[in-house]
Parts: structure tokens; C-alpha cells; sequence
């Protein structure tokens, strides 16, 4: 019998977390800013759950595995990331700002980027990452270890000879940062980027810690 939620809860941006009181959050997973966990969902050890500047949406009965990390953004335009009823995410992965359908499987280590959505009842195998923008439509099964990106949406392995030039054509730099950035000028992209994160992140010196698990 759950009799009171857990977890480590931090107020962000003035934002605290809600969590529904039939919903179970692990002692040591980490929930800051907008986060809103809805019933019967589950966030175990270790998962963290950073809304940044937007939010976070957990459906009903929801499970967040061990070490997940769910992130938010508001840098390049709001980018909650929202997880619909009976959605699964596996043990490792990342999800950022990103909109998830009901009953969607996120396995183990695998990887959803900024304003990707994903159709209810599709799959992300394991260590599969679906880039920035992409779109599954309900159902689609994305395979192991595989490249989600294009419209219309294309499925490339690690070692295709088109997989550079796809990715340069996302324009990720733009989509998750807000920067336009030349992709052969590879230390002025990533400098750039810091920046935004040194500046985003130097947000948290406000936090306030809420409890401790």
C-alpha cells in the first residue's frame, strides 16, 4: 500500500513537482521543476526528471525504469516532454522534450530527441534513437541500435554512408538550442551549445530542495 510519495523533490524556476498520491516515486530518483506524476505511475532509483524551464506530464500508470532521465527545455521554443497512460521507459533512456503517446515502449538505453512524437502503441527498441522532429505513427516498431529520422521517416543502421548527411539535415543545433551553426564548424557548434547549457543550467544555484527521498 502506497502511503506517501517519494523521492527527491526540488522546486525549479518557482515550480514544485506534483505527484499523485497513488503513484510510487523511488526514494533516490530526482524530480525538478514542472513535474507533474500522474496515478499508479512509477519512477524508480535512480530515474531523474528535469523539467528545466517547461514541464514534465506523466500518464496513468506510466513506469520509469532505473536511471531514465526525462529532461524539459524551454531554450528553443517550449519543449515539455509528455508521456501518455501505460507508456514504458526503459532502464538508461533518454527522452527530451519530446511527446510520447499511450502505450508506447521506450526499452532499455535508447534515445527520443527534442519535438520527436511518437504514435501510441510504437516501439523504441533497445539503444534505437529517434532524432529530433521525428514523427513514428502508431504502432511503427523502431529496431535495436537504430536511426529514427526524415520526413517522411527513414530507418538507417549506425554504419549507412547516408547516416552524416540525415542527421545534418535535422538541423539539431537549431531545433534543441536555438543556434544556427555552420555543421563543418564543429568547435564553434559546440561551443555555442555550452553556452545555452552553462546558461540554462546556472538556473539550478536557486533550487530548493523539498525533501530528501
Amino acid at each position: 500500500m502506497i502511503v506517501e510519495a517519494q523521492g527527491i523533490r526540488i522546486r525549479h524556476r518557482g515550480h514544485e513537482p506534483q505527484v499523485h498520491p497513488t503513484a510510487y516515486v523511488a526514494p533516490t530518483a530526482t524530480l525538478v521543476g514542472d513535474v507533474r506524476v500522474g496515478p499508479r505511475a512509477r519512477v524508480m532509483y535512480g530515474a531523474v526528471l528535469d523539467a528545466e524551464g517547461s514541464r514534465i506530464e506523466v500518464g496513468e500508470a506510466a513506469v520509469i525504469c532505473e536511471n531514465a532521465v526525462l529532461r524539459g527545455s524551454a531554450v528553443a521554443g517550449d519543449q515539455p516532454v509528455v508521456l501518455g497512460d501505460h507508456v514504458f521507459v526503459g532502464p538508461h533512456a533518454t527522452l527530451l522534450g519530446c511527446e510520447v503517446g499511450r502505450c508506447v515502449y521506450v526499452a532499455t538505453a535508447a534515445t527520443v530527441l527534442q519535438g520527436a512524437q511518437l504514435g501510441a502503441g510504437s516501439v523504441v527498441a533497445v539503444g534505437a534513437l529517434v532524432h529530433a522532429r521525428s514523427v513514428l505513427p502508431e504502432e511503427f516498431f523502431v529496431p535495436p541500435h537504430t536511426v529514427a529520422l526524415d520526413t517522411p521517416l527513414r530507418l538507417l543502421a549506425p554504419g549507412d554512408p547516408g547516416l552524416a548527411e540525415a542527421v545534418k539535415q535535422v538541423g539539431f543545433a537549431q531545433v534543441a538550442f536555438g543556434i544556427e551553426a555552420d555543421w563543418t564548424d564543429r568547435i564553434g557548434r559546440y561551443e555555442h551549445i555550452a553556452e545555452v547549457r552553462v546558461r540554462e543550467l546556472g538556473t539550478h544555484a536557486d533550487d530548493e530542495v523539498l525533501n530528501l527521498g
